[in-house]
């Protein structure tokens, strides 16, 4: 029996390749998603479940998760073919059709749209005695429930948008929020800066955290530093949220044979890489001026689309009309 050759393989089932897919049903192809994860949604879903996003259009604020739930009804809408913990290995292209290989089997397909983000990433972990003991039960890396610490002594560790943002989420929530940085000022946007001032979050700048202090085997405290004048102290504190970013553990598409490496594709205004064939779209489409928000890949995937389609059907009309008169 012949394998199935799909117009438009989709590699990666986060927000972007979620609605690229709901956007090229509606151009009715033939579509496919390949995702590494066992669930839709990428780090949104698995990583930041509960985090308010702020910078969607339509939307004032939006907890990851129900965003997700959004998405997922819209593209539920048209036929999409789906494959989970498939992790591509590599993509070569032979006459007009590229040949994906995963873990599991070989995806054939007119035309790719990358949309893996950033990659797999894991978070940076403190480097501390006991740290590993007490993952998941008093010290987390992402919140996947903040009601896990309500009415908790919170301590935030990070200076960027997601501490920040965390430390904002939880002030309703826990008894006491406390935003510890090394250095004296926060590189956040200058909108959350000023909820914060107006906050009940205590900032402590510039400490570092030297221990972690326990009491029967559970966090009862942080050991810090101040960095200058290497003052310690100890902060009481039941819980510990620690933002200090991700670390990428490897190139989001393995497609070294096809001229394309590194962790990001370069494309032109047509979402094209330099391969025929093969576009990109969100965080993981790289050109000058780019902005990585998610609203950016949004609008990058139904001209990513587009151009595909028009890419097989070169006698049509590259710009469609609205989705509301198609």
């Amino acid at each position: 029996m012949a394998q199935d050759i799909f117009d438009l393989t989709i590699i990666g089932g986060g927000p972007v390749g979620l609605f690229a897919a709901y956007y090229a049903g509606l151009r009715q192809m033939k579509v496919k998603v390949v995702e590494s994860l066992n669930d839709l949604g990428g780090q949104l879903q698995l990583l930041y479940p509960e985090k308010v996003i702020k910078d969607l259009p339509g939307f004032p604020q939006v907890k990851a998760q129900d965003f997700i739930a959004q998405l997922k009804a819209q593209v539920a809408q048209v036929d999409v073919t789906y494959c989970f913990n498939e992790e591509v290995d590599a993509c070569e292209k032979k006459a007009d059709l590229f040949y994906i290989h995963t873990n599991q089997s070989t995806h054939l397909s007119r035309t790719i749209l990358v949309t893996t983000g950033g990659g797999a990433f894991v978070p940076r972990k403190l480097a501390l005695p006991a740290s590993e003991t007490l993952e998941q039960q008093s010290l987390f890396y992402h919140v996947t429930d903040v009601e896990n610490f309500k009415g908790q002594v919170v301590g935030v560790l990070g200076g960027g948008d997601s501490a920040v943002d965390w430390a904002l989420t939880l002030e309703p929530v826990a008894k006491k929020v406390y935003l510890i940085h090394r250095r004296d000022n926060f590189r956040a946007l200058e909108h959350s800066m000023s909820q914060l001032t107006a906050s009940s979050v205590e900032r402590l700048t510039p400490y570092v955290v030297e221990d972690l202090v326990l009491a029967e085997n559970n966090l009862s405290g942080l050991q810090l530093r101040h960095v200058k004048t290497k003052e310690q102290r100890t902060l009481p504190v039941d819980k510990l949220l620690v933002s200090y970013g991700f670390i990428n553990t490897h190139a989001p598409l393995a497609c070294e044979s096809l001229g394309l490496e590194g962790n990001n594709i370069p494309v032109n205004s047509r979402c094209e890489s330099s391969v025929p064939g093969l576009y990109a779209a969100g965080d993981v489409a790289c050109y000058p001026g780019k902005i990585n928000l998610i609203a950016t890949g949004l609008g990058e995937a139904p001209t990513a689309v587009s151009n595909a389609y028009f890419y097989l059907h070169p006698e049509s009309r590259l710009q469609p009309t609205h989705s509301t008169s198609m």
